[in-house]
């Protein structure tokens, strides 16, 4: 895609999209982080770009936020862009391209087809009033619909061979599993020497998510549990093996 791009003179923009892919992917990355779950790495293929991430457990609420960073973070770059143009309008012939791929890139993502962003948020939803049977069925439904839809916008509105990669995608998505997700494996990690230690203060009922959240590549972690009195120090790796055998969700102290 990126050479035939620059064969036909849009090199500028598919750098644009590019850019606004990842950044989009940057926001589920950071999300994921925060709650303690770790994502390995950002694919790019011809549809878009995709965050691998490790995230055995989450649950629905959890799931959704993270299915809403990447969008949001579309969101404020349209909000930034949008602004920009307000103050200083000469700007509109350098970041409309910025704009209008960010603006895509937000709604395509929120369609309710798994797994974009929006059928991650649906099939959450529907988890809560159908058997995970009848969801999948519901959710290869709408993919079809979604295939069926933009190939009308592509034949008719916008021929974009992106759009076509899209919906290649999301029929192949329709009739294929998904993968499951693995447990991360904080213990093997490789362990830093020389590192700073930093402390952290924590309520008993705290949760290994809420721990998780803490972690700093930079820093050795220590945490010190109180409830009404002092009750214990947990040590990086001590929190480590305690997470192979709970789920992240489980109070660290039982």
């Amino acid at each position: 895609m990126g050479l035939l791009s620059a064969l036909f003179g849009g090199l500028p923009q598919f750098v644009i999209c590019v850019l606004t892919a990842l950044l989009h992917e940057c926001g589920h990355i950071f999300c994921a982080a925060r709650m303690g779950y770790e994502c390995s790495k950002i694919s790019l293929m011809p549809y878009g770009a995709a965050a691998t991430c490790d995230i055995e457990g989450i649950s629905p609420a959890d799931e959704v936020r993270l299915a809403l960073a990447g969008p949001l973070v579309n969101l404020l770059l349209c909000i930034a862009v949008a602004g920009l143009w307000w103050f200083y309008p000469v700007t509109y012939a350098y970041t409309d391209g910025i704009f209008y791929a960010s603006a895509a890139m937000l709604a395509l993502n929120l369609l309710p087809a798994y797994p974009l962003d929006g059928g991650r948020i649906a099939r959450c939803a529907l988890s809560k009033f159908f058997k995970p049977k009848t969801v999948s069925i519901i959710l290869r439904t709408v993919n079809i619909l979604a295939v069926i839809g933009i190939a009308l916008v592509f034949f008719l509105a916008y021929k974009n061979a992106s759009l076509i990669a899209v919906a290649i995608f999301l029929l192949c998505s329709a009739f294929s599993k998904s993968p499951p997700a693995q447990k991360i494996n904080f213990a093997a990690r490789k362990k830093k020497r020389g590192r700073e230690i930093r402390y952290v203060i924590l309520d008993e009922s705290a949760t290994f998510r809420d721990a998780l959240r803490f972690l700093d590549g930079s820093r050795y972690l220590i945490l010190q549990i109180y409830g009404d009195v002092f009750i214990d120090e947990i040590t990086e790796d001590e929190l480590y093996e305690k997470l192979l055998h709970k789920n992240i969700y489980d109070r660290i102290i039982e």
